[in-house]
């Protein structure tokens, strides 16, 4: 374990018990009497939510880096680029087909199709294109939009045409992403599928190294690039479609923690994964806490916050960019 994950998981080591203390209704550890039903609230409530929240984070962080190291593309996220609007409408079709109980296979099956139509559109080209890298960030870029615009324009659709005012309720606050009543069901479905991609994803670490020398290189070095290709689409998939499934959609997380943890690795994608994941699970653990706390009339939704900090982000980031600092 490097420095980074050290401190990542010291950071999150912090994080967790103060998460479950946090609330509408604080609990003080160190109160000779509290609420009647604090271990109840403890065991059921805030314990299933933080551990989705380490979760979810992890399986983000993960992916985001894991696709910045295979584009070498510092823009590149899984929400950014059509990954998890496929995802939603996936499981929005579940809504408004009335069979809610086949969402996370359908959210699956979304972040599956699309990426492997990213892959398919782009490739490995996205990042060796003859037009130099440039062209290549603007082949992937595009190909990514056109998947996100498709994806959007369907999950419109979807909500236009809502069959009934149920299911349109539960799709548009469920497109905004939270963790607000989640149990251990919840977990039981994320968890494995999450761990699952993160392994996959850990197969591929290797290669991704190797492809940072060229994709020439890499080949010369053994790299398969179908194979890599494929534990990319399977990694991602798995990662990102399981936390859609069981919290909508929660973006920027695969984007800006990489950037977090590079300046503390030695830059190869095998040295990111691990610590963008613990710090994955910070980020998502530390803004749902905050969420709930705030005092506002209802609980803001969890996708909404870490948005209002990505967007911000990434504007940055296109500035770095435009400098020439990335």
């Amino acid at each position: 374990m490097n420095r980074a994950s050290l401190i990542f998981a010291a950071l999150l080591a912090v994080l967790l018990p103060l998460s479950l203390l946090a609330g509408r209704m604080w609990i003080d550890p160190f109160a000779s009497y509290g609420p009647a039903n604090a271990a109840l609230i403890l065991a059921e409530l805030r314990l299933p939510r933080a551990v989705l929240a380490v979760v979810i984070g992890a399986g983000l962080g993960a992916s985001g880096a894991a696709m910045q190291g295979y584009l070498r593309n510092p823009l590149a996220d899984p929400g950014l680029f059509g990954i998890a609007p496929m995802a939603a409408l996936g499981a929005v079709a579940s809504f408004w087909l009335g069979v809610s109980w086949a969402l996370p296979v359908a959210a699956l099956a979304g972040a599956g199709l699309g990426m492997a139509a990213l892959a398919l559109i782009a490739g490995r080209t996205a990042s060796d294109a003859q037009g130099g890298a440039g062209g290549g960030i603007a082949l992937f870029t595009l190909a990514g939009l056109m998947l996100a615009s498709l994806a959007g324009a369907l999950t419109a659709l979807a909500i236009t045409l809502a069959p009934n005012p149920f299911a349109l309720s539960e799709i548009v606050m469920w497109l905004n992403g939270a963790l607000t009543d989640r149990s251990w069901r919840e977990v039981m479905i994320a968890a494995p599928l999450m761990g699952a991609g993160i392994a996959v994803l850990a197969l591929a670490a290797r290669s991704l190294d190797a492809l940072t020398l060229g994709e020439e290189a890499a080949r010369s070095l053994g790299v398969e690039p179908g194979r890599l290709l494929l534990l990319l689409v399977i990694g991602v998939g798995l990662t990102v479609g399981a936390g859609v499934a069981v919290a909508g959609i929660i973006g920027f997380v695969g984007l800006v923690v990489p950037h977090l943890v590079r300046p503390l690795t030695d830059r190869l994608p095998s040295s990111l994964l691990l610590p963008s994941a613990l710090a994955g699970a910070c980020l998502v653990l530390a803004a749902d806490s905050l969420v709930r706390i705030l005092p506002l009339v209802s609980e803001l939704r969890l996708g909404i916050s870490l948005s209002l900090i990505g967007a911000p982000f990434f504007g940055w980031l296109l500035v770095r960019m435009r400098r020439g600092r990335l």
